[in-house]
């Protein structure tokens, strides 16, 4: 009878943070995820379906948004990855953790679009900002500066879409 070959065990994470921290923060992160990926599909909407006088003006910002909101979910899904946690990946999991609403099924009037976006980046805020005490209280400096980068950008960029909004 030939032995089974046994494939070793993955080494205990040991980075000075513990078991529960780890998952709490993959889970804060996991929503933060599905909030980030949510505001892409919808900003990548928006940029195919804008009309209007402002067309050109939004056509390329919503593309720069999309371009930079895509580029910022690989790091928080291996940041995630690095706490030793499965980072979320489909619809029905970004549906069950994300606050930003999924994109209106019919497009919105460019303005309109631009208020919805508003919403979405200070929602993204707002969970990302939730997840702080605990990587504080973890001392977990990799997630915090993590979040410190998405909440300047958010923050920045909901600033300049209510910009266009003022009379």
């Amino acid at each position: 009878m030939a032995k089974a070959s046994k494939t070793p065990a993955a080494p205990r994470i040991n980075i000075g943070i513990s078991e529960k921290d780890r998952a709490a923060i993959a889970q804060g992160l996991s929503r933060v995820l599905a909030d980030t990926y949510t505001l892409y599909l919808t900003t990548h909407n928006f940029h195919w379906n804008v009309t209007g006088t402002m067309f050109n003006t939004l056509h390329t910002m919503f593309m720069e948004q999309y371009t930079e909101l895509w580029n910022a979910v690989d790091p928080i899904a291996e940041r995630i990855r690095s706490l030793g946690h499965v980072a979320p990946g489909s619809y029905a999991e970004f549906g069950k953790l994300a606050t930003v609403p999924d994109a209106p099924s019919v497009p919105p009037k460019a303005l309109d679009m631009v208020r919805v976006l508003v919403e979405g980046h200070e929602a993204v805020a707002r969970t990302a900002r939730s997840l702080f005490p605990l990587a504080d209280k973890a001392s977990d400096e990799p997630t915090a500066d993590l979040l410190t980068q998405r909440l300047t950008v958010h923050e920045q960029t909901a600033w300049m879409l209510r910009s266009l909004l003022e009379e």
